[in-house]
């Protein structure tokens, strides 16, 4: 697993990981049960602080993502077909939303990008 950080990006270091082990996670890079570094690992690999990366891991353990086993380590949970579907629609969605922002910036309308879909989906009717 590959976390990059990016301070010039506008979303908080907890929240940046958190994102970048759920997608990781939901491609299938880490597998059910796998182990992740600890906490105190990955703080020092991404030179940030432990705090921050016991947030994110808490994150990804409320939304359902990793367990913990007190004194082994965090754990990818087995994957819940409705989680990484609700997953997948999150993803969407905000890339949705940054292509409406793109389209509406070179004067695309909804018209123009529902047929531009079906033109890369190869339902070009």
């Amino acid at each position: 697993m590959n976390i990059i950080i990016s301070n010039a990006n506008d979303k908080p270091i907890y929240e940046q990981i958190t994102t970048q082990v759920k997608n990781a996670i939901l491609s299938g890079e880490l597998h059910p049960g796998e182990g992740l570094p600890s906490i105190r690992a990955l703080a020092k690999d991404l030179r940030v602080s432990v705090i921050t990366t016991k947030r994110a891991y808490d994150e990804l353990e409320k939304a359902g993502y990793l367990y913990t086993v007190p004194g082994k380590g965090c754990y990818v949970a087995e994957k819940n077909t409705q989680l990484v579907r609700e997953g997948y629609l999150t993803q969407i969605e905000e890339h949705m939303t940054a292509i409406l922002t793109l389209a509406a910036g070179c004067g695309l309308s909804v018209d123009d990008l529902t047929e531009m879909l079906r033109l890369l989906a190869g339902q070009d009717q």
